[in-house]
């Protein structure tokens, strides 16, 4: 039986410093990744988190309610062996980027995007030096080879924790630039969910909303702070 299916067995759970970062350990007994690596995180306040979260356990261990914890393995089982492969990922949203596809009609929308999105376009290319190019409806078009190139080492220079966030923050947006935007500080989690959901809150300005769209829009807006909070614990 997995960690993760067993009952709670321990008194309480601490944060301790380690010679490579801070772990946790349930009474005596270090916390380990599902991978069986040990659980080091950088920073105490990551650590003091995913403490919580064990010690907020009771009876069976719930995973989908220990956020931290979830993408602390992730960064150490996934994101730092698969390093390279992750940052390929992630970057390459930068080329079929959800700001640069625009509504051709109706005008409001169009101007509602462009209020919202351009900005957004031009503090990336101030941050970054990364124009990227705007096309209106859905025939992909090719951006700049050197934007793409400095968004690219933008999201390698993030270490494996801010990495696992920033995947998650960029996925569920559909935005590399939204999801830099908020780990940078430009945007909070929840503007940038905002931000990326304009077409469909168009249509739920239209016709109404749908019982099951709006479960599955309320279970991404708590994954995107689920993200935007990790990456701030990052340090």
């Amino acid at each position: 039986m997995s960690a993760w299916a067993a009952k709670r067995f321990w008194t309480a759970a601490r944060a301790l410093p380690t010679e490579r970062g801070f772990t946790v350990v349930l009474d005596d007994r270090p916390v380990k990744t599902p991978a069986k690596a040990p659980l080091i995180v950088p920073t105490e306040a990551m650590a003091e988190a995913i403490a919580a979260e064990w010690d907020a356990q009771s009876g069976v261990i719930r995973p989908e309610s220990m956020p931290v914890t979830r993408a602390a393995n992730s960064a150490i089982d996934k994101v730092g062996p698969l390093f390279d492969a992750v940052v390929d990922e992630i970057s390459g949203f930068g080329a079929t980027d959800l700001l640069c596809y625009r509504a051709e009609a109706p005008i409001e929308l169009v101007a509602r995007q462009a209020a919202e999105w351009d900005p957004l376009l031009d503090w990336l290319h101030a941050a970054f030096d990364a124009r990227l190019l705007v096309t209106a409806g859905v025939i992909p078009i090719d951006q700049p080879d050197q934007s793409l190139a400095r968004l690219r080492a933008a999201v390698a220079a993030q270490d494996a924790f801010r990495l696992a966030a920033l995947h998650d923050l960029v996925a569920i947006t559909g935005s590399l630039c939204l999801g830099l935007a908020v780990a940078k500080g430009r945007l909070t989690p929840e503007q940038a969910f905002l931000i990326s959901r304009i077409d469909e809150h168009w249509q739920i300005e239209l016709w109404g909303a749908d019982d099951e769209a709006t479960q599955i829009e309320a279970l991404k807006q708590a994954a995107i702070q689920d993200a935007g909070r990790f990456y701030g614990l990052c340090g």
